[in-house]
């Protein structure tokens, strides 16, 4: 039983990372012996265990004249002083994200910390503190700085350290604009026009003009991470030092995370590189935030605090008066209609770079008409004829198909068996290289049966075609081909599958880069990004299923996935061929792939906005999904609609319904994974406002209706504001 504070001990708020929806999702009392600033990391009990917190707020009374009964109240244990307190700017930036998201401020806070960090006691992050300091001194003193310039300076010229790089006049005007308007910016640029450089010709502006500014750059998946940040290292370390660039992402370790968000902290780290885990970094001189790929759907957190970076880096620059620039060839719809002409409402400035760098020009997009192939065409015979001219000259091939795995599904065709997951509501896989059926869900994992499961059957067949499977294919057509020197036809296979070994994507890639591969098949990990310069033809096997998806987004998400796929091609301007995108489908006169034809992606974000706003669907309404979890589907959806009949009675929801639709409960596109049945409930508004001040009185009723008799079943439920798949 801890001592009763006496006078002169000080009441301290602390956050810690409360289970979610505990209903203790605000800060917790304690006292200290003197005045924690807030922003300090501490280590607090609660309950059996002692757990890292961040000081939230402090009152200077004595705890014994507070509200709360002293006795009660439990000291904080050990006070991590030994690094600066996190900034005003970044417990704001929480602040605003946890209210927005719906979630616990201790659990975003906490989330958005170093894992390693949360273990560690002030003896052990002093020593890591000197560490890190003395190896960052030492490297450091033989880097010449560069001269410093003023604010004014747009552009300035390139060090001897570092390889003049001529820009185009796009470039130039994109960067001239940049400079002269407060922003946010969009850049939407053709892929293979130079966006990157833009990036890093402004980060080396803002670096120059200002000693202490950092910047943060980040992309949507860890895949992308290396290429960048060996761009990056080459311009900027040879001048701020080794420690200047750095990155952040969960592929990392435990250590090199913590070392990293400890340098972004610090101050010396100039440069932060990271996925969408990265706009929560520590970095008290942060002046520039650039998204790029700013359309990716990896930017929204599936799990958790289901936040939006994209959304978090355009809040955070305002917040902290940092310029923001978003990129990409295929902008979000969101973002299109936020940059639209000022004086239309656009909040957004465009900047537009529609041509490629040098003699590299766009690849020309060839549809093949499926319905005149035979009925079991895999790869039509015009597309395997261009990929060998494209292998007779030493050019490369990319050859999409976003499904790995050999076969999505097994069948018998006597009893119609199929390798259904019994743990979910979805197929388990068969990947051939292993003999395995695997769930992509819940993990399981079997041998191949020898003989149907239902009947005996032991004729069991593949049904549909996954990557391993079209690596196959592709390996026996091309049997006879041979490459200029000779040598047998080299297909590589990069997806979920074949990377799983750490080093072995940027194995593949390299291998890629070099010219010793001629095919490369994949899922959508290499159709964006990745800057393949001796590709000439890409080609997507089997893009029609995405048509006819019930989410309103597909459309959307098709064609920024094949425009990038098709951006990996004709990108070396040294090759006078002309590079091409083959598409095959039955669908050849589908107005997405005649606008995909013209690289005409104003056009079809026009049509589709078009359409969206005739519906009320988002950028013009704002939605959130309330999802929830239980052992039986009855169960999840009852609890959701006893909520949603509980916010008619209540007063406080009661008066804001008028601005309020909320939708039935229904089952989840994917309704059951690992025995877990899930349901969900739309809620849609046409004001941002009415949305958040409803989902904020309907907290409360969502707690009171899970401790229902009917509820017992409901393991969880969660609230996904702003959501991408409904």
């Amino acid at each position: 039983m801890p001592e009763p504070p006496v006078p002169g001990n000080c009441l301290t708020r602390v956050l810690v990372h409360t289970p979610a929806h505990s209903q203790m999702a605000g800060a917790l009392s304690y006292w200290s012996e003197a005045p924690l600033p807030p922003g300090t990391l501490v280590r607090v009990p609660l309950g059996q265990r002692e757990l890292l917190g961040v000081v939230w707020s402090i009152d200077s009374t004595s705890a014994s004249d507070a509200t709360l009964d002293p006795a009660k109240l439990r000291p904080v244990t050990t006070v991590l002083d030994a690094m600066p307190p996190l900034s005003a700017h970044w417990r704001d930036l929480i602040r605003f994200a946890a209210s927005y998201y719906q979630r616990a401020a201790g659990e975003v806070a906490l989330a958005a910390l170093p894992p390693q960090l949360r273990d560690m006691s002030s003896v052990q992050l002093k020593r890591r503190l000197k560490k890190l300091a003395t190896a960052t001194a030492k490297r450091t003193q033989a880097v010449v700085k560069p001269a410093t310039e003023t604010d004014t300076a747009p552009t300035p010229e390139p060090d001897a350290a570092t390889p003049a790089v001529v820009l185009t006049q796009e470039q130039h005007q994109a960067i001239s604009q940049f400079h002269q308007q407060p922003g946010p910016f969009l850049l939407f640029g053709a892929t293979g026009s130079g966006k990157t450089e833009v990036f890093m010709h402004c980060t080396a502006a803002l670096l120059a003009s200002r000693p202490e500014a950092q910047a943060l750059v980040m992309v949507p998946e860890i895949n992308l991470t290396p290429q960048l940040e060996a761009r990056f290292k080459a311009r900027f370390c040879p001048l701020y030092g080794t420690d200047a660039v750095v990155s952040m992402h969960s592929g990392m370790s435990p250590a090199q995370r913590l070392n990293s968000w400890l340098a972004a902290h610090s101050g010396a780290a100039r440069v932060v590189l990271g996925t969408r885990m990265a706009v929560f970094a520590s970095m008290p001189q942060l002046q520039l935030i650039v998204v790029d790929e700013e359309h990716d759907p990896s930017y929204k957190s599936s799990e958790g605090a289901r936040y939006s970076a994209r959304d978090l880096a355009i809040y955070r620059g305002h917040l902290e008066g940092a310029k923001v620039m978003l990129g990409s060839a295929t902008p979000s719809l969101e973002s299109w209609h936020h940059s639209r002409p000022a004086e239309e409402g656009g909040r957004y400035l465009r900047l537009e770079m529609p041509s490629r760098i040098g003699r590299g020009q766009l690849p020309l997009v060839r549809r093949v008409d499926m319905n005149h192939q035979p009925k079991s065409c895999i790869i039509s015979a015009p597309l395997l004829a261009a990929i060998t001219q494209r292998i007779a000259r030493g050019e490369q091939s990319m050859v999409f198909l976003n499904r790995r795995g050999y076969a999505p599904v097994l069948q018998c065709s006597d009893c119609d068996w199929k390798s259904e997951c019994p743990h979910c509501s979805a197929y388990r896989v068969f990947h051939k290289i292993d003999r395995t059926l695997r769930c992509h869900h819940c993990g399981l994992s079997e041998r191949v049966p020898r003989a149907c499961p239902a009947c005996g059957n032991p004729d069991i067949t593949p049904l549909g075609r996954g990557t391993e499977r079209l690596e196959e294919h592709l390996a026996e057509l091309l049997a006879g081909v041979q490459r200029p020197d000779g040598q047998p036809v080299r297909i590589v296979r990069i997806d979920a599958d074949t990377t799983r070994l750490k080093g072995a994507l940027e194995s593949q890639l390299a291998q890629v880069h070099t010219g010793e591969v001629d095919v490369l098949v994949g899922t959508q990990m290499i159709a964006k990004g990745h800057d393949f310069r001796r590709i000439t033809l890409v080609a997507a096997v089997n893009p029609d299923n995405a048509l006819f998806s019930s989410d309103f987004r597909a459309p959307e998400r098709l064609f920024s996935l094949l425009m990038q796929a098709a951006g990996r091609a004709g990108r070396d301007e040294t090759v006078t061929n002309q590079s091409e995108m083959w598409l095959q489908t039955f669908l050849p006169k589908h107005p997405l792939y005649e606008a995909l034809k013209k690289h005409d992606y104003p056009a079809f974000a026009a049509s589709q906005l078009k359409e969206r706003q005739q519906a009320a669907m988002p950028p013009f309404s704002f939605q959130a999904l309330i999802r929830a979890e239980a052992r039986s589907q009855e169960a999840a959806q009852g609890f959701l609609t006893l909520a949603s009949q509980a916010a008619s009675s209540q007063s406080d929801t009661a008066t804001l319904l008028t601005q309020i639709t909320l939708y039935p409960a229904v089952p989840m596109s994917m309704a059951r994974i690992a025995n877990i049945e899930r349901a969900q409930m739309l809620v849609e508004s046409p004001s941002r406002t009415a949305l958040q001040r409803f989902l904020n009185a309907w907290q409360g009723v969502l707690h009171s209706t899970r401790a229902h008799p009917e509820c017992k079943g409901v393991i969880r439920w969660a609230i996904d504001v702003d959501p991408h798949n409904i």
